[in-house]
């Protein structure tokens, strides 16, 4: 059944999704080929199978699958009209609620997914300033698949140079790096965009030097919130590092899964992409027709109250926090904590698999994922969600200590043995 479902998926799909990170090779083979449906922390395969799911829909359900108020709020939305030929009352409330929300945000314009939104962020700086290029840490593998970042990696097969070109990249936690592209362009950067966070902490002070740089050299300091919106800080990890961007990026966990995104910013810049200013040059910023979908924007609305309400941030935190340490406990009592464990943000941990000589390893990943499949656990990465709770916590930590013993025993005698799996592949990556 199961090769069966992964041919009709790639029969009619390319790469058998719409997002490769849910495609086969991100996967050990013993996990689900295709979902049926999501509840609380769970998903559930056509076959019955039920799995403890830390991928979360790609991170963007942060309170749980199926959550009846979001999807309550949702419906009611969907009979309202869904989609008005005006501007609906919706997302003016959505759009003022975004506004009153982030200190640094004047205004938005909500969008479908992140990609539409830093593109736009990118055409916002560029219109603002007169200026050409952007610049984006090269450590940071994913803000758009549109041409000017896409085509500035080695996955640049059908992209354009020339939109690509005017790309630049420095290294993150290294402010001297960016300090030598504004000295090599000078008056040329319109931009800078970078997370504030993923997997590594920002060194002391980088964020904050970063937006003095942009302000002295006349660059918009752009933050994307894709992953650390609403899961670092209620506010966004601007608010938690202190940071105030002209403009920031969100999407994700903002409607617990349902499509919403968003570009918003301080109104000097923002507002060029109005039409009140008389006889001022226009910019195209995003003009799409779901782009303010009523049914996503109340979820986002009953989303931002949930979180509220239910502390639901500071759940991340303390569940992360739990995780990691049991984990690691785990690790370091089979004596291999120099070869796996856990670390980074408990409100967004990852884990960390590597081989006897101490290189991060993905066929050790593979294993290690293979095996708490094996125990029902789905853990492609670790996206923790208000579902989580102490139940889910104690399944995790004893499908952990089966996974992790067999991760022992490969590292004592080889894989040969254990990984019956093709190991795992980057998402960015230029070949099959």
């Amino acid at each position: 059944m199961e090769k069966s479902y992964s041919q009709r998926l790639h029969k009619v799909i390319p790469g058998g999704a719409h997002t490769y990170s849910r495609g086969d090779d991100q996967f050990p083979s013993n996990a689900p080929p295709i979902l049926e449906r999501g509840e609380g922390a769970y998903v559930y395969a056509p076959d019955g199978n039920k799995y403890l799911d830390y991928g979360m829909g790609l991170r963007s359900v942060n309170i749980g699958y199926g959550n009846k108020e979001v999807a309550d709020a949702c419906y009611e939305e969907i009979l309202k009209g869904n989609n008005l030929t005006r501007a609906s009352l919706t997302e003016l409330k959505a759009a003022e609620l975004l506004c009153e929300l982030i200190p640094s945000v004047d205004m938005v314009k909500f969008a479908k997914h992140g990609s539409a939104v830093t593109t736009a962020a990118v055409k916002l700086a560029r219109a603002y300033t007169g200026r050409k290029f952007v610049a984006i840490p090269v450590e940071h593998p994913f803000f758009s698949y549109d041409d000017w970042f896409i085509g500035s990696t080695v996955i640049n097969r059908g992209t354009s140079e020339v939109a690509s070109q005017f790309t630049l990249k420095f290294n993150y936690n290294d402010i001297d790096s960016l300090k030598k592209l504004f000295e090599e362009y000078p008056n040329q950067i319109a931009g800078v965009m970078l997370e504030a966070a993923t997997t590594v902490e920002p060194k002391a002070n980088f964020l904050k030097e970063v937006q003095a740089l942009c302000k002295v050299n006349g660059a918009v300091f752009i933050i994307d919130e894709m992953i650390t919106g609403f899961r670092w800080h209620l506010q966004g990890a601007q608010t938690y590092y202190g940071i105030e961007p002209d403009l920031c990026t969100f999407g994700k966990a903002m409607a617990n899964g349902f499509a919403v995104a968003a570009l918003a910013g301080k109104k000097e810049i923002m507002q060029i992409g109005g039409i009140l200013e008389e006889g001022a040059e226009r910019i195209f910023l995003t003009s799409t027709t779901h782009g303010a979908e009523m049914s996503a924007l109340g979820a986002f609305i009953k989303t931002m109250e949930i979180l509220k309400r239910d502390r639901v941030v500071e759940h991340f935190w303390d569940y992360g926090s739990k995780l990691i340490t049991g984990i690691n406990t785990i690790s370091k009592e089979l004596g291999i904590q120099d070869q796996f464990h856990v670390e980074g943000y408990p409100c967004s941990p990852n884990y960390v698999a590597k081989d006897n000589v101490g290189n991060v390893s993905l066929a050790m990943r593979t294993l290690f994922a293979q095996e708490m499949l094996e125990k029902k656990v789905m853990m492609p990465y670790i996206a923790v969600s208000y579902s989580h709770q102490e139940s889910e916590l104690d399944i995790t930590l004893s499908a952990a200590k089966h996974a992790l013993s067999i991760y022992t025993k490969a590292l004592e005698s080889g894989l040969d043995d254990f990984l019956k799996s093709p190991v795992i592949k980057p998402v960015f990556r230029k070949y099959n």
